[in-house]
């Protein structure tokens, strides 16, 4: 039965899927299985051309709170879980899908699932949402890329601050501090997500994927090196275009924008 599933799969609409961590009696714990699991659902989405887009959210009142230490703390040789082998790595999981993933935090994100959330392209976060980095107090050193992604996106200092206490961070400073897009109440979470993931899929089907991997290939270099490879890829594309290409999405362009601005201010 789909409620006994670890990680339960639906497809909304056309081109996403919402994937949901199922163990909210555990706040959505990463046991072993639940990890090979998410390792699996991703890499099945990822060979499915009809999903374009993914969100991930869980059930319950919690996100993720990381690894399941239970489990851990009763296992003979933690360091495996700590870093996986790839069938057991959800980030790489993660990183393996082609378009863009929207993490719907829910609630707490803790540790392991502060760093699902970082290896999210975007975060929506409920007023519940809550992060925490407790590597520190654990005695663990990160090994899914917290200890890199944060710092990029939130600063060094930031970053050392949370990583270094183990404190929580509430939704709304995240927000402040440019870790998530935006903090919606509850009620509204799926639905923004759902909407943004809509958005995603409205634009030219192969832009989600070159846009996603320009910026992403650009990060990992120096910011000269980046420009360089923007004007690379940018001239190889636009070999393949036609003025009647142009010409046919500029006027949907329009179009949207005309459409926007009446519900604008229709309301």
């Amino acid at each position: 039965m789909i409620a006994d599933a670890l990680v339960i799969v639906e497809r909304p609409f056309a081109g996403c899927a919402l994937v949901t961590l199922n163990r909210p009696r555990a706040m959505n714990a990463m046991s072993l299985l639940l990890r090979r699991e998410l390792v699996s659902v991703f890499g099945c989405l990822q060979q499915d051309a009809d999903v374009r887009v993914i969100v991930l959210t869980g059930a319950g009142e919690s996100f993720c709170a990381g690894l399941d230490l239970k489990e851990l703390g009763s296992a003979s040789g933690p360091s495996a879980a700590v870093v996986p082998g790839p069938e057991e790595d959800p980030v790489l999981a993660m990183a393996a899908f082609a378009g863009p993933i929207i993490g719907a935090v829910n609630g707490p994100a803790i540790t392991g699932g502060f760093e699902l959330a970082l290896a999210c392209d975007m975060l929506i976060a409920s007023t519940a949402a809550r992060f925490a980095d407790t590597h520190a107090r654990v005695g663990v050193l990160p090994g899914w890329g917290l200890s890199q992604r944060l710092p990029r996106l939130i600063g060094a200092q930031r970053a050392k601050e949370l990583s270094l206490t183990g404190n929580f961070l509430d939704a709304q400073r995240a927000e402040a501090w440019g870790l998530v897009n935006r903090v919606v109440r509850p009620a509204e979470l799926l639905p923004q997500a759902l909407a943004l993931a809509r958005d995603l899929l409205s634009v030219v089907p192969e832009m989600l994927v070159a846009y996603k991997r320009l910026i992403d290939d650009g990060l990992g270099r120096s910011l000269e090196q980046g420009l360089c490879l923007e004007k690379e890829r940018s001239r190889a594309w636009a070999a393949a275009l036609t003025g009647a290409d142009i010409e046919s999405r500029r006027q949907q362009v329009s179009q949207r924008g005309r459409t926007q601005r009446a519900a604008d201010d229709a309301e």
